[in-house]
């Protein structure tokens, strides 16, 4: 299987409850398309600097990560960001990564929106169709 991206919009989260409060514009909700890369061994959504300047994020909390190649690094936990997939939403904070060139998209997310990888057409689908069920 080859590597499987796809299409999310990220956007910050706090701009998106003074949207909802009235004191911001939609024009002025920090957003952006990322081609993701689908990385079902991270743990959570990884972004790096071009994207937490894009959407406005400030660090949060130190988080201890490993790396695909084993190395443990201190990276940050951001401000929270909605994901958006097709018509599936998450929010949750993800991890910054310094000189990261493209998102990843890990295993929290993917389970939050309820998606798996398709392995033989090499992209994302919903598990259960076009509506997300969850264990509750």
């Amino acid at each position: 299987m080859g590597s499987v991206y796809a299409e999310i919009t990220l956007k910050n989260e706090a701009d998106l409850i003074r949207l909802r409060d009235g004191h911001l514009e939609e024009k002025d909700v920090r957003c952006f398309v990322a081609n993701a890369m689908v990385d079902t061994g991270a743990y959570t959504l990884v972004i790096g600097d071009e994207h937490l300047e894009k959407l406005g994020l400030e660090h949060r909390e130190d988080y201890w990560v490993k790396l695909a190649n084993e190395e443990a690094v201190n990276v940050k936990k951001t401000d929270a960001v909605e994901i958006r997939w097709k018509n599936r939403t998450m929010i949750l904070q993800p991890v910054f990564l310094p000189g990261l060139k493209e998102v990843l998209l890990g295993a929290i997310p993917l389970e939050g929106m309820d998606l798996i990888v398709d392995p033989k057409n090499e992209e994302l689908v919903g598990r259960h169709g076009d509506q997300a069920i969850f264990r509750v």
